[in-house]
This record gives C-alpha cells, sequence and structure tokens, in this order.
C-alpha cells in the first residue's frame, strides 16, 4: 500500500477571470511552498428538536467553502501575483500600492505519489504575513478564503510552468530605514497585511456567491536593540514615522515602504542575563504623499 507523503505535495495556481469560475485548459504555474492546510469546510445546522431520550436527530450540512494557509519563503518574482492580490491591486511600472480590485485564483494541490488532486476555487488572498529574522531567509504566510473545493484523480494541467526559480532572500542582504535613516541594530521586523475579507452567502446555494473585503490594515513589530530612547520617545510623544525596508536577491529586490506608521507600544522586556530588546508594535496609515499606507516597489537585476 502507497500512503501519500509530504514531500511529494505540489501546489499550482491559475488566476481566475471570474470568481469561483475555473479558465478553460488552464495553464497553471507552479507555487513554491514550505506549507499548506488549504482545506474543505462545511458548517452544521442542528436540529433543536426535542426528544425524551435526549438524543440529536438531525445534524444538517450547511455552506461549503475552503481556508488554509500557504507558507512561502520569498524570492524574487515567486508570489507576485499574490503580492498584489492581497493588496487588491495590480503592478503599475513595478510598483503596487493598496488598491480595491479584487482577484480570484485556483489552486490545485498535488499528492503525486497516490495520484490524487484537490481543486479549489475561488481563492482570494485575505491576508499576507513577512517576517525578517537574523541570519534566516525571509518568510511569508497567505491566508487564504475560497468558494469550494473538489476531491480527482486528475490534474487541471498536465504540464505545469515552473514559475521563478530563483534563490531566496535573505535577511541579512537587505537594508532598513526608519524614519528615513539607516536603522542598524534592528533584531528583527514582522509584517502583516489584513483584508477583512468575507464570503457572500445567497439562499439556495451552498457556496458563497461571491467575497467582499473590509479596510485594509497594515500592521506589524519592529524589535530593536535599545541603545536610546528615540523610538520609545516616538510611541511617548504621538510622532508619526515611516518604515523602508529593501530586499535583495537572486533575480532582483524589493523594496517596501510604510510611508506613514504610527508605533502603539514600546516595550523592554527582561528574562534572564541576554542584551534588552524594544519590541515596536505599529500601525500603517494613509499617506497622503504616496496616496497608500504600503508601496512595493520591483527591480530585476
Amino acid at each position: 500500500m502507497t500512503y501519500s507523503t509530504q514531500s511529494r505535495h505540489g501546489l499550482s495556481l491559475v488566476p481566475e477571470m471570474a470568481y469561483g469560475v475555473t479558465p478553460v485548459s488552464p495553464a497553471m504555474t507552479r507555487l513554491r511552498h514550505t506549507g499548506c492546510d488549504l482545506a474543505l469546510t462545511k458548517t452544521t445546522i442542528e436540529s433543536d428538536e426535542i426528544r425524551e431520550d435526549r438524543q440529536i436527530s438531525h445534524l444538517i450540512p450547511g455552506q461549503h467553502s475552503a481556508r488554509g494557509d500557504v507558507e512561502f519563503e520569498l524570492n524574487y518574482g515567486g508570489v507576485d501575483d499574490l503580492l498584489a492580490a492581497v493588496c487588491y491591486s495590480d503592478w503599475s511600472a513595478n510598483i503596487l500600492k493598496t488598491g480595491t480590485d479584487q482577484s480570484s485564483f485556483t489552486f490545485e494541490r498535488a499528492f503525486n505519489d497516490i495520484g490524487q488532486y484537490q481543486h479549489f476555487t475561488g481563492c482570494v488572498m485575505d491576508e499576507m504575513t513577512l517576517s525578517l529574522q537574523p541570519q534566516s531567509l525571509v518568510t511569508g504566510r497567505f491566508s487564504v478564503r475560497g468558494k469550494s473545493m473538489t476531491q480527482t484523480d486528475s490534474p487541471l494541467d498536465a504540464s505545469i510552468d515552473a514559475g521563478s526559480t530563483n534563490r531566496p532572500m535573505d535577511s541579512y542582504t537587505g537594508a532598513l530605514k526608519e524614519g528615513g535613516f539607516s536603522l542598524a541594530l534592528v533584531a528583527g521586523l514582522d509584517l502583516k497585511i489584513e483584508n477583512g475579507a468575507e464570503q457572500v452567502f445567497v439562499l439556495g446555494e451552498e457556496t458563497a456567491n461571491g467575497s467582499i473585503a473590509g479596510r485594509s490594515r497594515v500592521s506589524g513589530e519592529l524589535t530593536a536593540y535599545f541603545e536610546d530612547a528615540a523610538l520609545i520617545n516616538k510611541f511617548i510623544d504621538k510622532t508619526n514615522s515611516s518604515l523602508e525596508v529593501s530586499l535583495s536577491g537572486e533575480g532582483g529586490s524589493y523594496d517596501i515602504l510604510l510611508p506613514n506608521i504610527l508605533y502603539t507600544g514600546a516595550d523592554a522586556p527582561v528574562r534572564g542575563d541576554k542584551v534588552v530588546t524594544l519590541s515596536l508594535p505599529f500601525v500603517a496609515l494613509y499617506d497622503a504623499a504616496e496616496a497608500t499606507n504600503i508601496k512595493i516597489t520591483r527591480t530585476a537585476a
């Protein structure tokens, strides 16, 4: 008997022209990933009928949807379509800003060693996290909300495009600016984009009729070694600032600008005898000059 192994898992995607509709003869592109738990979910409706034997008489399956996370290591060109999707926008002259246009995808999970495939339609990028830590690769996670899933023994595309083959980016090749000035003593940076996506259900259909987004929320946390009071004072004085991180690697670079941030905390925890670090959570606000709360610029090598 052959069991499915995680090392043979494949993941690919194709953009949809309409929500929940996979293109005819789709040209799938491989999505490099480090983890995936995208799955079908169902709500249930439990009968309120009262019985003298205390039993539950009926449990009825309700609405169908799909959700899960896709984890990845950032490489140039590897997730550009998904970056645009989580920003509800598109690249314009290699610049990406927050917008209002929703994109959806069909994902395919391939369990290659047993010839089983799962097709997820209407997949919208609800959230993204990006983590930069010392002596490590730049890692991230997309949180996906989908319309539905079908199980099959046939792939959507027999010859999947390989997509980007560039090496993953590391954190020590990049640079970071705070308030327009280089910040050398950074112990870590975490970014998060949230869209508050919600699926729309109508009478007579088990799957979502569409998906709508809430407000764009960009936030994160900067961890820096405690050398003076400059960053703490920005929190105390409610001083707006900015963050800019440049990441480079094989194939090109990304420059991520948060032009208007406000720190919402400044903790300096002490546990043991290690160096003291500042934990500075922040929220990125709309910036009138850039007309966005986040700006990503890509530059090919």
